[in-house]
């Protein structure tokens, strides 16, 4: 189950990332997410863990969880959408 983790402190490393749900199961993979310009971690990350039960626990256990001083936000990571009118600034009308 791929999870996502919010409200996450910019310091926050995935491998404290990791250490923090392997407390409820096996971590497949941790990615912070960070801007390409600055390289710098935008506050959210997601967690793939491969047992379901094991991932809906943390969820469970974790969100609303302190961590690094920062009540964090976990959940079942929603699938990306696509956003096809990108730097569209008017959507109703092409004149840009």
């Amino acid at each position: 189950m791929n999870i996502y983790l919010g409200n996450l402190d910019y310091h926050a490393t995935e491998s404290q990332i990791s250490e923090l749900f392997s407390q409820y199961g096996e971590v497949a993979s941790v990615k912070i997410i960070v801007d390409k310009f600055t390289n710098r971690s935008k506050g959210f990350a997601f967690v793939e863990m491969p047992n379901n039960e094991e991932a809906k626990q943390a969820i469970e256990n974790l969100n609303g969880y302190t961590f690094s001083n920062r009540q964090i936000t976990v959940n079942e990571a929603r699938p990306k959408v696509e956003n096809g009118n990108r730097g569209n600034f008017n959507n109703r009308d092409n004149r840009y």
